[in-house]
């Protein structure tokens, strides 16, 4: 029985990453580092989750004396904290649209009574918000939301995953995770979850083949085609 559909955030339930990545750039502007991101350079980066795994693999691979790199290091707590903070501002200041389909699916898994659930890489401080300014009305249908900094491992981890199914109290066999990323897809099939891979333009290159079922997209599925391309979920409604 399908008992849950969970949802990574960035990249799979709204599309936040081009803001990720203009509110690194300020705080690296506003710390004086001379740091730049642009769109083909951040594309790389995603293949490391999380903000501060992400701004230490960029420290790692600069040109620098040792001790430089080690100072670096020592910033990347700080960075972080003022890039979260801009990240809250422009996401108060604009709007975030969940991708095509996602609003649908969730509307339909809630009146078949099935629990959703999302699984964010992104800080708790910005996650509420997004989801909100994402979701709208559907924003109440979220039954439990768990973020990076709430478990020891980021994905490629199963941590986030598991943590959530737990908090659902759902099975894995019973569950669909939705993802963008490569990521994102090996943390949910570590977990036991099947798996949906919809790529953003930001990881439009990653291998995403592992995925259940691949989409460009989620703007055409709905829950009873969901069922039927994952033949190994038996339908809600007989």
């Amino acid at each position: 029985m399908l008992q849950a559909l969970v949802f990574d955030l960035d990249g799979t339930l709204v599309d936040t990453e081009e803001l990720h990545r203009q509110a690194f750039n300020q705080a690296f502007r506003e710390l004086g580092l001379g740091w730049d991101w642009g769109p083909a350079l951040y594309g790389e980066l995603l293949s490391v989750s999380g903000g501060p795994d992400r701004i230490a693999r960029y420290v790692d691979r600069l040109r620098v004396a040792a001790a430089e790199k080690a100072r670096l290091r020592r910033l990347v707590a700080g960075v972080h904290r003022s890039k979260t903070r801009i990240y809250g501002e422009l996401l108060s200041a604009g709007q975030a649209p969940a991708r095509p389909g996602v609003r649908r699916l969730i509307r339909e898994a809630r009146a078949a009574g099935i629990a959703i659930g999302i699984a964010a890489t992104s800080a708790s401080a910005n996650v509420q918000p997004l989801v909100r300014a994402a979701l709208g009305p559907e924003a109440g249908a979220i039954a439990a939301l768990v973020c990076a900094d709430q478990v020891a491992r980021r994905k490629p981890a199963p941590d986030l995953y598991e943590r959530l199914l737990a908090t659902l109290r759902v099975s894995a066999p019973g569950s669909v995770a939705f993802e963008d990323s490569a990521n994102g897809l090996a943390a949910a099939k570590a977990a036991g979850l099947h798996t949906v891979a919809a790529p953003s333009r930001w990881t439009a290159g990653q291998d995403l083949r592992g995925a259940d079922l691949l989409l460009p997209d989620l703007g055409e599925l709905d829950l009873a085609q969901l069922q039927r391309r994952l033949p190994v979920l038996q339908a809600v409604h007989p």
